[in-house]
């Protein structure tokens, strides 16, 4: 119980203030432990960011995995991708993991963050083999390279609103996937 109070103040401190705001004596106020409890259930930032990463990021790659499962073409199932990963950058859990992504983590905290990822790349790798690259593994990770591009327009408030961003990370991927 106590362990799960942690990590949604973690996510609201993340989430509003980025990797700054994420210490100890915060986390304690936001749940009226005593910051030498904290240390009962983290050792440190770094494993508060880990379990984030654990529980946050399956939850967000099965919602574009989902996203894929319901549309039929291979196409569309990357138009989904796409589509999801971005209209998920709103959610709470998404503002927190690009805040851990963008501080300082040691190097078991950045190894989860890279093969959690590394598993929502996977989703389409399957479907640029689906539509015959020769390359699928590399085509989805430039695939994913706009995507990140698109997700830090959207978290710096660009001049254009979101949809035209989405619109055009969309149509960007689905021409480049056609060859």
């Amino acid at each position: 119980m106590q362990r799960g109070a942690l990590l949604d103040a973690a996510r609201t401190l993340l989430s509003e203030g980025g990797t700054e705001a994420l210490t100890f004596p915060a986390l304690a106020e936001r749940t009226g432990l005593a910051r030498s409890s904290v240390y009962e259930y983290f050792r440190s930032r770094a494993a508060v960011v880990e379990e984030l990463c654990a529980v946050d990021f399956p939850i967000w790659a099965a919602e574009v995995e989902a996203a894929m499962e319901r549309a039929g073409t291979p196409e569309a199932k990357i138009e989904a991708y796409v589509r999801r990963q971005l209209a998920l950058v709103g959610d709470r859990r998404h503002r927190a993991v690009v805040a851990i992504s963008a501080g300082e983590l040691d190097a078991g905290a950045r190894e989860k963050i890279r093969a959690a990822h590394g598993g929502l790349i996977a989703m389409i790798v399957e479907v640029l083999a689906a539509l015959g690259h020769d390359q699928p593994r590399l085509a989805a990770m430039l695939l994913q390279g706009v995507v990140d591009a698109a997700v830090r327009r959207i978290e710096l408030g660009a001049a254009e609103n979101p949809d035209e961003i989405t619109e055009a990370a969309v149509g960007m991927v689905l021409r480049g996937v056609r060859g």
